[in-house]
């Protein structure tokens, strides 16, 4: 199994692989993103070169940090499970709106705001709602001769250089009130997005398709030990490859660029308060560890750190809607 990783050890700052518990540095000026601009075939040749030169450290003396540092963070919401439970949430209306199952949706989350597992991840400023949500994402590599533009679903499927674990974090009551906009979600998502730990190549994965294209492995997710949600990546509404190929479309997917899954069945806590009626199990606290696995890939971990005690909310001043400006007195 081919895993690719960044790590901090010893003050730096290092990307290279991860192999029997040991990690292997890429030499001096590459990085995760060199892999990823020369493709899949080649990191494999470059992943067994380097696994026999490179001088190895424990994994256990390394800080894992998240394995790229993403172009782009295009989060989908392609299980049908979560939409229910979540619309009764946010919305408090049950069941999925039509134009789900037309094609699918995604957004562009902050890619400037990536944390790795075992980070410590603070409640943004307002917010009492806190969440997770737990995802697999594809992460995109180049393929020769392909310009990433307009993909079939067999040509986007040769893109997908690899998999990791994606969470992400949710402030719930942010999240309400903006999208009562018909806008976002901005602030309510954007204060952090946890990747990890680390990357594991397509190739691990290739014959574990099943004949629609859809990867069925175990996803779940854990508070203080306590099982909350699990599920399969196959229930999602489409493979990973038509996700690809929808994002592609009069537009363009380059190496480096994230596509999550969205969050799997029972996979975050508002998809259960709002199946419960309630607020149970309760939002996230300071102290709190959510631990999320995924089979094939691996786990990460976060703690919540505390709250960030700050107004941020800017009411819009009223206007008049004057459509002249009004005569401005120069004076004498």
């Amino acid at each position: 199994m081919v895993k690719i990783a960044r790590w901090n050890h010893d003050g730096r700052t290092q990307s290279g692989f991860v192999d029997d518990g040991a990690c292997h540095a890429l030499p001096a000026g590459q990085s995760v993103q060199t892999l990823l601009d020369a493709g899949l075939a080649e990191t494999l040749d470059v992943a067994r070169a380097t696994i026999d030169s490179a001088v190895p450290v424990p994994l256990a003396e390394v800080q894992l940090l998240a394995p790229l540092v993403p172009a782009t963070i295009r989060d989908f919401v392609a299980f049908e499970e979560h939409v229910e439970g979540v619309r009764k949430s946010i919305d408090g209306v049950a069941g999925v709106v039509p134009e789900w199952y037309e094609a699918p949706t995604f957004y562009f989350t902050n890619p400037h705001t990536v944390t790795g597992t075992g980070e410590v991840i603070g409640i943004p400023a307002g917010c009492t709602d806190l969440d997770f949500e737990t995802e697999v994402a594809a992460v995109v590599g180049r393929f020769p001769g392909s310009d990433g533009r307009n993909l079939t679903a067999e040509q986007a499927h040769r893109h997908i250089f690899g998999y990791t674990i994606l969470n992400d974090w949710s402030a719930r009551d942010l999240q309400r009130r903006e999208m009562k906009v018909s806008l976002g979600p901005c602030k309510g998502k954007d204060f952090s997005n946890t990747l990890g730990p680390w990357i594991v190549t397509a190739d691990e994965f290739e014959d574990r398709h099943d004949g629609g294209g859809f990867l069925p492995i175990s996803m779940a997710v854990e508070v203080n030990g306590e099982t909350i949600g699990q599920d399969l990546l196959s229930n999602m509404g489409w493979p990973f490859a038509e996700l690809v190929a929808y994002a592609s479309q009069d537009s363009v997917v380059l190496p480096g660029d994230v596509l999550g899954s969205g969050t799997c069945g029972s996979g975050c806590l508002a998809e259960l308060w709002g199946r419960n009626g309630s607020q149970t199990p309760p939002p996230l606290k300071t102290g709190d560890v959510v631990r999320m696995t995924v089979e094939g890939i691996g786990t990460i971990e976060n703690t919540v750190g505390s709250r960030r005690e700050a107004i941020t909310r800017v009411p819009a001043r009223p206007r008049l809607r004057n459509r002249v400006a009004a005569a401005v007195d120069a004076g004498t």
